[in-house]
């Protein structure tokens, strides 16, 4: 499936158009491969098109975005009648009412909810309000999460050995060249999974912190569900200490009806969410405490948080959103969970067919290859080696060379469009894979 060296290719030929207009050549980074990016013709269901002709099977889904594939029938129909009634209003929309309704249903702790128009807007939000309703300035964060494009919420998710400083009290290292000092000193950084070591550094700041922001299962973490442990001590001392627990679900609200925090019965006081909640849309939520969320309130006397935005809750992402959360009920939820355990136990069959050290992690609708014999529990232990990275590349191009898209930590989130097939498929390139690997390392 290797593009001839002929002649130039029609996304090569792009690229170049590309390289002369964008920084890199495009808007977002993981679309780049090495010699250049594949521009895509179509999606439909779980199969990706490019404009070779080449077809593949999608298990990145746009960054874990599509819970329903590609071109889901019941959302292009829903999304075509409103392009046909207007895209965007300073008017409000009755949708956006129906939406948050059926939300809010999903999770009793959803009190009150906002849309927005991306997971990082959304975290963006939950953090403003964190500090609005408690007027405190700091937060703390897990070590290597991803918390979108924001000063504070992305410190220390791509720190290294040279510089993330003593496991007990990791230091906070800044992603962009440039970022503020202030910034630093105002996120504190926690190891993920080890709850004493991340109350004993929360104690140092315990009058400081406005927010503990955790995902419940971050991927550049390694994609490991949180411990129980860990969950139910950031609670406790959030409580204790008047600061708010935030829980960032823009990827793991996939895992269960209501979200990843149904498997743990600790209710946050913010949720943010996005990806797969607009139905192939941008999009992102805020949702919580009813006594929280009113900082956002325009009809208070005293608006803490004023906040608003252009494209906030259009009836495009609204409409797309609520047809494909319909679509995804608890039976939905189910099947694709199974279809996952599935992966995961025949991805480890084949590790050990191939005998590579390697592992797979993830719960839910997702999961993750690691070369690792052991499955990581904080970044430290996810962060990869050179060798390790150079496997992960390979196995990497293996798969897209095979007919499989996979995000490029060699992480997959499911649709609700694929079956057995498209895991046994997945199971017997890996196979074939890590026999390369392990044969070229």
């Amino acid at each position: 499936m290797k593009e001839s060296t002929l002649s130039p290719s029609r996304s090569a030929a792009l690229y170049e158009r590309a390289l002369e207009l964008m920084p890199g050549g495009c808007s977002r980074n993981t679309v780049l491969r090495k010699p250049h990016p594949l521009y895509v013709e179509r999606g439909a269901g779980c199969m990706v098109t490019d404009i070779e002709g080449v077809s593949r099977i999608d298990f990145a889904n746009n960054m874990a975005s599509l819970i329903h594939g590609h071109a889901h029938p019941d959302v292009v129909t829903a999304v075509s009648a409103q392009l046909q009634k207007g895209t965007a209003f300073t008017l409000a929309t009755e949708v956006e009412i129906e939406y948050a309704e059926h939300m809010c249903s999903r999770n009793a702790g959803f009190e009150n909810i906002r849309f927005v128009n991306s997971g990082t807007e959304a975290v963006m939000g939950c953090l403003k309000a964190a500090r609005a309703y408690t007027s405190r300035p700091k937060i703390a964060k897990v070590e290597g999460a991803y918390h979108g494009l924001y000063d504070y919420a992305e410190v220390s998710q791509t720190a290294t050995p040279t510089n993330w400083g003593d496991a007990h009290h990791p230091a906070s290292v800044p992603v962009a060249h440039g970022t503020p000092a202030s910034a630093l000193n105002d996120v504190i950084i926690i190891p993920f999974n080890q709850p004493e070591q991340a109350i004993e550094i929360l104690n140092q700041y315990r009058d400081e912190l406005a927010a503990v922001l955790i995902d419940l299962m971050p991927h550049r973490v390694g994609l490991v569900p949180a411990s129980q442990e860990f969950v139910q001590a950031l609670r406790a001392w959030t409580t204790e200490n008047g600061a708010l627990l935030v829980y960032d679900e823009v990827i793991t609200f996939r895992s269960t009806y209501g979200g990843a925090q149904e498997w743990y019965g600790v209710r946050p006081d913010l949720t943010a969410m996005g990806k797969m909640i607009g139905g192939g849309f941008p999009v992102g939520a805020l949702a919580g405490r009813k006594e929280v969320m009113s900082v956002m309130n325009p009809l208070a006397d005293k608006v803490l948080f004023p906040h608003s935005g252009t494209f906030s809750a259009n009836p495009m992402t609204m409409t797309a959103g609520l047809v494909s959360m319909r679509l995804f009920d608890e039976p939905a939820v189910e099947r694709l969970n199974k279809l996952a355990d599935l992966a995961r136990k025949s991805i480890t069959e084949a590790i050990r067919i191939a005998d590579i050290p390697a592992c797979v992690t993830g719960s839910g609708s997702m999961f993750r290859v690691h070369m690792k014999a052991n499955a990581p529990v904080t970044y430290r232990d996810a962060y990869m080696t050179g060798k390790e990275r150079e496997g992960i590349n390979m196995l990497l191009d293996h798969l897209f060379d095979n007919g499989i898209i996979m995000i490029n930590t060699c992480s997959a989130t499911l649709s609700t469009v694929m079956t057995e097939k498209e895991v046994g498929t997945l199971a017997e390139v890996l196979l074939t894979g890590f026999r390369k690997v392990k044969k070229s390392l």
